[in-house]
């Protein structure tokens, strides 16, 4: 079944609002195996709406439209429905009893623009209201158009109830099951042409008429490479059956590339590594402000191994806060190995902690201390250990642009990539070490004594 998804409001086209409503949806869909093939934003026009709907309805079998269901002017969807089906509208009774109820029960007098509520169009069958719009489904000869509230509460409730269940009575749905693999410290060049072999073989057996062949595809974002396995099948043990052993020769391939694997990432593999010998961390950052902890407390159950994060942005503070000496800072300038060395060491042994991770560099807009924007230093050090440190140089796409938010744009791209790359360092200085394997402890435990 081949679905396509409406999104309807002027403010997702002048950028003032995000659609996060198709996203969430497609991959509802995706679960019952309801292929989505495309996305489409417009406006509120109902020439223009009526126009992305008839085009929806000649290559799928099913329209979503989330948006432009409440009762002012611009909310047109009812409009745009009625005129693709050929049908008037009309006022539904049950409808303005809801609502006159609904107001009722909130103390407040409801508007008679309100009304407009109820006006479905005619032969619609109604999807009961969470707020004030109820949504509607109606067959247009054998394909059907879904109409729901833009709030994603509301929306969410609908699919859930009433439009998951729908396309599942039609039959011969199947279920699309993904996996991801999560690597750090490769970029996505180097990801894809280590798993090339792979992946030419499962286009070769697709192409050769094997039935349920898994597919990859290759998602980066700041720091880190995202390698998703699908496959479709009639359950989801089935799906996962014929994709489990694709994500396990990935794993292989990738090796200590994999960070992680579907919705954990590296902070996960930090803790479980930790957890194993019962250390504790503690982080010093300057260029994330913060961003480095935020990602660490991510894992539940956080607190039992992470101590906190020393925020040293000023220079003076790195100094004053983490114990960094001075004179070091003088000599080696804020950004720098000998710096950001000495704040891993500085934030493990304020805080006593076990291990400890820093961070400093330049985002911009300017270099600083003679290094360019983009530069960023990073520490591990553990216990019994001298620091481990590295310098790396992050992508500052568009720190030539004239505009300041351009400027900004790239200004977060690095500290996020920075946040990334010091995790990744902490994971990786970790695995070297070997920890997280089962072997006798070192250092202080969570409660600070010598084990």
């Amino acid at each position: 079944m081949r679905a396509e998804l409406i999104a309807v409001g002027s403010e997702l086209l002048l950028g003032e609002s995000v659609d996060t409503n198709s996203a969430w949806i497609a991959s509802r869909l995706a679960e019952i195996g309801v292929d989505v093939h495309r996305h489409t934003t417009v406006g509120d026009n109902v020439a223009r709406m009526t126009e992305a709907i008839r085009e929806a309805l000649g290559r799928a079998d099913a329209v979503v439209l989330t948006g432009g269901l409440g009762p002012t002017q611009d909310d047109l969807t009812r409009d745009a429905v009625a005129a693709v089906a050929g049908v008037p509208l009309e006022r539904r009774a049950r409808l303005v009893e809801y609502l006159r109820d609904y107001f009722a029960r909130a103390g407040r007098d409801m508007p008679e623009r309100n009304l407009v509520q109820a006006d479905l169009p005619v032969g619609a069958r109604v999807l009961d209201a969470i707020g004030t719009a109820a949504g509607f489904a109606l067959d247009v000869d054998t394909r059907t158009i879904y109409a729901l509230p833009g709030v994603p509460r509301e929306m969410r409730a609908m699919i859930a109830r009433d439009v998951i269940g729908d396309l599942k009575m039609r039959g011969g749905l199947a279920t699309t099951v993904s996996r991801v693999v999560r690597t750090a410290g490769m970029s996505e060049s180097a990801v894809a042409d280590v798993v090339g072999d792979l992946v030419a073989r499962l286009d070769a057996e697709a192409k050769a008429g094997a039935a349920g062949v898994p597919t990859i595809a290759f998602l980066a974002s700041r720091g880190e490479t995202k390698v998703r396995v699908t496959a479709k099948a009639d359950t989801r043990i089935l799906a996962l059956a014929r994709l489990d052993p694709v994500v396990d020769e990935l794993v292989v391939l990738l090796g200590r590339g994999v960070a992680g694997m579907d919705d954990e990432g590296g902070e996960f593999a930090v803790a479980r590594a930790l957890s194993a010998r019962v250390w504790t961390l503690a982080a010093g950052e300057s260029i994330t402000g913060g961003a480095l902890g935020a990602r660490l407390v991510r894992v539940p159950g956080a607190s039992e191994w992470f101590r906190g994060a020393l925020v040293t942005y000023a220079t003076p503070v790195k100094a004053d806060l983490a114990g960094v000496d001075a004179e070091l800072l003088a000599q080696e300038g804020p950004v720098s190995e000998a710096t950001v060395a000495a704040l891993a060491v500085g934030a493990r042994d304020r805080m006593g902690a076990d291990v400890g991770v820093a961070v400093v560099g330049v985002a911009g807009p300017s270099p600083q201390g003679g290094m360019p924007v983009g530069t960023v230093c990073v520490a591990a050090v553990l216990p019994g250990d001298e620091p481990v440190r590295r310098t790396v140089r992050l992508p500052v796409g568009g720190m030539e642009a004239d505009s300041v938010e351009g400027l900004a744009a790239s200004r977060t791209e690095v500290q996020e990539w920075a946040a990334s790359v010091a995790l990744e360092h902490l994971r990786r200085t970790l695995t070297q070490a070997g920890v997280g394997r089962p072997g006798e402890r070192r250092g202080r435990s969570a409660r600070g004594e010598t084990g």
